[in-house]
């Protein structure tokens, strides 16, 4: 597919929206009663001919504000479900089915029971207290989805209705918007080469952080995101969900900056080593101009939408100056980005926001008066010296209560960031949680917080407008208990305990358990899920979810320590692996016991890293090298390990492989998806933020850089016992081999396989055997 020819402002604002209205009324009409065949065809793609024992009917509920419900009943083998929307059928059917252990949908597997396995049940009628159950993140698009296609696609949606999802993010192929938007603009392909971030960075050029990072972004990439939206949300439609859908938030290419030098567009902050980015003011015409471009050519591409995100400070300071003004406002103008790091006038600070808000909301009505500004709340917890009380009201006090939405993304890093912004003014707000960052995957989440947390929100009298709750990690693929127990939640599955829960679980993701499993398990979430936060993966400003994954330092040796209980990760393991050859035809209780087994390791690594470096501290260097050969033979054991989970290096870099159409936009792709979960980018703190626990990783990229730091280190210790040379370790000279030594890594394009173990359960036990050894 050809990009759009050029065309001039006149001819593209005199385009009419006829386009537009034509595409978004061919969408699939909304379900009406006993129009069932989305949910249907869901089933069956989930559960197989299964799925023709499953008897639906759609009810929808009279009024808009009615809570959503299913009802399932099972007999002799058929299953009836009643809902009120299409989502809720699917979540319906499979919520019977999971609990009376005869199904399970997860991101590693599915499987379900033949109907003459399916005992009799009903569910009564099951009402979620949510008007809408949310899903994903903006940064999902970039850690977890650049390289899927239509199979995968499809995969996650089907997974979304069978949890009852009807609100994700729909963040795929805006590209193709924003290209045709910036040619009609004047700019060139030339421009847009340098604009577009690479396939693995995007959300972060989305939403203003940085620009043209592994730039270019080709433009087959472009096309098959385009083409991939379109199934996309019209699966999502014909399933009744109503995805939120990208707009413009102000953030211009340089090069439309460098033509528009008096309209106020500020130079925002840059992160160390990435280029500024440019935010054009939201009082300029310019700005309403742009939103209601974008907005119709998103619907003539894709259909109309009701809920549009536009993110104007995500992790970016507002420009406004001491004095409350618009902190000089020229481009190229550096007092914007120097004023922002004072805090202005509370009062003139308020009068500004309140600007800066109302504009946005005009802008937004201007372009569709039926379409709902909304945006992720992150920020007012990340920032809470900028964003107090005070500076949320005023940002939002000239947007009318029916016009915003806000994504309170972020209440297990930040709890309680609703009662701050006092429940947001009235305005519509999603509670949820991130949990994952960086799709970075130590085994952690806290079920017992969310069941307490959730109980208290929907029992709480200060709520407002709240209108949902959802779960937003920035990463898929680990942890599925931690997703499964949360939207449960939202189902109102909070009456019975957590214990019975667990049971539940476990019989529907192994196909049955005894009380010794369900004992083990409930040790696990004691030890591994009672924890709200993984703190170590920000450490003394280094990322990295273990210490190993972090970029090499003798501060090490004052690490606090990691969350959870270690002797009961311990007991858990060791019970786990006791009952193994129970459930060994299982595939998904030996991938949860690597996992489990992996995470023990990982902190075992990390606790011999430093007492390797402490010992060569102390010039200890028989005490260094056990420990030393310790968290190697750990690291090489672990990475054989975890070719028992369905992602590893290999895998990541083959899909971004997989995903050209030829050699220069392969070696683009792997190029960024190297960078991504090693060095990220820049030359700050971001390095290994997003880290994995994978097979490739440990042995090729993690290890080494160790082996590097601790032979230098060694070195130093050596020359102090022998008296020999200068003793002083230079650690700044050798973290600056280590860095060339990544950037070189990235670089290649060395080819990994995955190799999954022959046998996972004698090699779990082989690894307890050695932690138990000096």
């Amino acid at each position: 597919m050809n990009p759009p020819p050029i065309l001039s402002r006149r001819q593209a604002l005199a385009q009419p929206l006829a386009a537009a209205v034509a595409v978004a009324t061919a969408q699939p009409a909304r379900a009406r009663a006993g129009d069932t065949q989305a949910s249907d065809q869901a089933l069956r793609r989930l559960f197989g001919a299964n799925a023709d024992r499953i008897r639906l009917s759609l009810e929808p509920s009279a009024s808009d504000g009615a809570p959503t419900w299913y009802d399932a009943r099972c007999r002799a083998g058929r299953i009836s479900v009643r809902g009120d929307t299409p989502v809720a059928l699917v979540r319906g059917a499979y919520a019977g089915l999971r609990d009376a252990g005869c199904a399970h949908v997860s991101w590693d597997g599915t499987h379900a029971k033949p109907p003459s396995a399916w005992p009799d049940f009903a569910t009564g009628r099951v009402e979620s207290p949510f008007v809408h159950r949310a899903y994903l993140n903006t940064c999902t698009f970039g850690y977890t989805t650049p390289w899927w296609g239509w199979e995968r696609w499809s995969r996650e949606i089907d997974w979304m209705a069978a949890h009852g999802v009807d609100m994700p993010l729909a963040m795929e192929g805006q590209e193709f918007v924003w290209r045709a938007l910036w040619r009609e603009m004047g700019l060139s392909p030339k421009d847009l080469a340098g604009y577009f971030s690479g396939a693995a960075f995007t959300p972060w050029q989305r939403m203003g952080n940085l620009e043209g990072y592994l730039a270019p972004l080709p433009n087959a990439w472009i096309d098959k995101k385009r083409d991939l939206q379109v199934k996309i949300l019209a699966r999502m439609r014909d399933l009744g969900m109503k995805p939120i859908l990208p707009a413009f938030a102000g953030y211009v290419p340089r090069a439309f900056a460098e033509r528009h030098t008096k309209a106020r567009i500020y130079r925002m902050r840059a992160g160390a080593g990435f280029h500024p980015t440019w935010w054009l003011d939201p009082a300029e015409p310019l700005f309403a101009e742009l939103v209601g471009r974008f907005m119709a050519l998103y619907d003539a591409t894709y259909g109309a939408g009701t809920h549009y995100l536009a993110d104007s400070f995500n992790e970016m300071t507002p420009p406004i100056a001491q004095d409350g003004s618009d902190a000089g406002g020229a481009f190229n103008d550096g007092a914007a980005q120097q004023a922002a790091k004072a805090q202005p006038d509370p009062v003139l600070k308020a009068r500004r926001l309140a600007e800066y808000g109302k504009a946005i909301h005009e802008a937004f009505r201007k372009a569709r008066p039926d379409a709902i500004w909304t945006m992720q709340g992150w920020l007012f917890g990340a920032d809470q010296k900028f964003w107090t009380a005070e500076a949320i009201a005023a940002y939002f006090s000239q947007v009318p209560d029916e016009a915003l939405m806000v994504l309170d993304i972020g209440n297990d890093r930040y709890p309680d960031t609703w009662k701050t912004a006092r429940a947001f003014g009235g305005k519509r707000w999603i509670y949820g949680y991130v949990h994952n960052y960086g799709a970075s995957n130590p085994v952690y989440g806290d079920l017992g917080y969310y069941r307490a947390d959730l109980k208290a929100l929907t029992e709480s009298h200060e709520t407002k407008a709240l209108a949902g709750f959802g779960m937003f990690p920035e990463g898929l693929d680990n942890n599925p208990i931690v997703y499964e127990a949360a939207y449960d939640l939202a189902w109102n599955a909070g009456d019975a305990s957590q214990a019975d829960w667990l049971a539940r679980y476990a019989r529907s993701r192994y196909g049955r358990t005894t009380p010794p499993l369900n004992a083990a398990l409930g040790r696990l979430v004691e030890a591994a899920y009672s924890t709200r936060y993984w703190t170590p993966r920000w450490w003394k400003d280094r990322a990295g979810g273990y210490l190993l994954q972090k970029r090499p330092t003798s501060e090490i040796v004052t690490f606090e320590g990691h969350p959870g209980d270690r002797a009961k990760l311990k007991a858990a393991v060791h019970e786990l692996t006791r009952l193994a050859p129970d459930f060994a035809h299982q595939p998904l209780y030996i991938r949860d016991l690597a996992d489990a087994a992996r995470h023990l390791g990982s902190e075992e690594i990390d606790l011999a890293l430093m007492a390797t470096v402490a010992a060569y501290g102390r010039a200890d260097l028989p005490a260094g090298d056990r420990s030393r050969l310790k968290a190697k033979d750990l690291a090489l054991r672990l990475d054989a390990l975890m070719g028992a989970q369905p992602h590893s290096l290999a895998t990541w870099i083959d899909a971004a492989r997989a995903y050209a159409d030829n050699p220069a936009d392969a070696a683009a792709y792997v190029k960024n998806a190297k960078a991504q979960v090693t060095v990220w980018g820049g030359q700050g703190n971001l390095s290994d933020y997003a880290s994995k626990a994978w097979q490739g990783l440990y042995r090729h990229y993690y290890w080494p850089r160790w082996e590097m730091f601790l032979g230098g280190l060694r070195a130093a210790a050596a020359r102090q016992v022998s008296g020999n040379g200068p003793v002083r370790f230079d650690e700044p000279a050798l973290i600056d081999v280590i860095k060339a030594w990544e950037q070189a890594w990235v670089a290649r394009d060395d080819r990994y396989v995955r190799e999954p173990p022959a046998d996972p359960l004698g090699d779990v036990r082989r690894l307890l055997a050695r932690l138990e050894q000096a």
